[in-house]
């Protein structure tokens, strides 16, 4: 298991954090990463787009001219496909383009992506990227420049981390993620992926088993409320030891 420094916002080494080899050491499985991709960028588009057929098309309600007798090709109707302004022949209408794609492929998809990154030294984990609670886009870039030369940069952040997300959220090479919204696509098109200390311990301790974040936080108040229910006393069984007369 290998294990990254904890910088503060003056850039000062403030702890370390292990690395899990079962998350940031993976092997890639680029066909994996490949599909998982793919369903993600074909789940985005809105798929609202619509042609009107010849039924759909306002007008053509009277044949255009008489059948015979005019030297030209009959028609029926001047809202039909050879004509401009007519109706559309198989042209695309609304649908959903949404793949299937189950949450264990998703996260050995998001695990071979982040193991990409760890081996070349983009993962980086920080306490903050201001001190205090009052936003500064200028500290925060000052640090951020500190930390990687490289553009473009994923940062992971809760999502009550307000003083960061108000400070960077205008930058354009920066892309702001909370840690349940993390994915393989962002961290694939990022240069660099920059945790939040409060972000990863958050991150590590829910999906190196596939879960979801709900269903993390739902076994996790299960195990609060088993450790803080009282003890039940046990029902008297003494009247069993007398025999059937109880004497």
């Amino acid at each position: 298991m290998n294990t990254l420094d904890v910088l503060d916002a003056a850039g000062k080494k403030a702890g370390t954090v292990d690395l899990p080899a079962e998350i940031f050491d993976t092997q890639v499985n680029i066909p994996l990463i490949h599909q998982v991709v793919v369903a993600q960028l074909a789940a985005a588009r809105q798929g609202s787009h619509d042609t009107k057929t010849r039924a759909e098309v306002a007008g053509g309600g009277a044949k255009p001219y008489r059948q015979k007798g005019t030297g030209r090709a009959r028609q029926g109707s001047i809202r039909a496909p050879q004509f401009v302004g007519g109706g559309v022949v198989h042209g695309p209408t609304p649908r959903s383009y949404a793949q299937r794609t189950p949450k264990k492929m998703k996260a050995a998809a998001l695990r071979g992506a982040l193991s990409d990154r760890a081996r070349d030294g983009r993962v980086h984990v920080v306490e903050s990227f201001v001190s205090g609670d009052t936003p500064s886009t200028r500290s925060a870039l000052g640090f951020l420049a500190k930390l990687t030369e490289r553009p473009r940069a994923l940062i992971v952040l809760e999502r009550g981390d307000h003083a960061t997300r108000r400070s960077l959220r205008n930058v354009d090479a920066v892309h702001l993620l909370a840690v349940d919204q993390l994915n393989t696509y962002d961290v694939l098109r990022s240069d660099d992926v920059i945790f939040t200390k409060a972000a990863y311990d958050a991150f590590v301790a829910g999906p190196t088993t596939g879960k979801s974040g709900k269903a993390v936080a739902t076994s996790r108040e299960a195990e609060d409320e088993a450790a803080t229910a009282p003890e039940t006393a046990e029902p008297a069984t003494g009247t069993a030891e007398h025999g059937e007369d109880g004497k």
